[in-house]
């Protein structure tokens, strides 16, 4: 659900030319690995896989080119 909202709001935002394939992937993949820890390790709480994964979502959209032309614009 992050990972389609995330693409759904970098597509309205960028348009199709500038959409970020590079940072989809990198959530799909992170994804990945979060489900296959949560697999692994049986202690670990869904609620912190989600927080783990909402602040990585985040953490992805900031390294995005809308945000980081909104912070140059920002800053200048």
């Amino acid at each position: 659900l992050l990972t389609a909202t995330f693409g759904f709001a970098e597509y309205a935002a960028a348009g199709a030319a500038q959409f970020p394939y590079f940072q989809l992937g990198c959530l799909i993949v992170g994804g990945g690995i979060m489900v296959s820890l949560k697999r692994k390790y049986n202690k670990m709480y869904t609620a912190e896989v989600v927080g783990a994964f909402a602040l990585y979502t985040l953490l992805m959209a900031l390294f995005t080119n809308p945000v980081i032309d909104a912070v140059k614009n920002i800053v200048t």
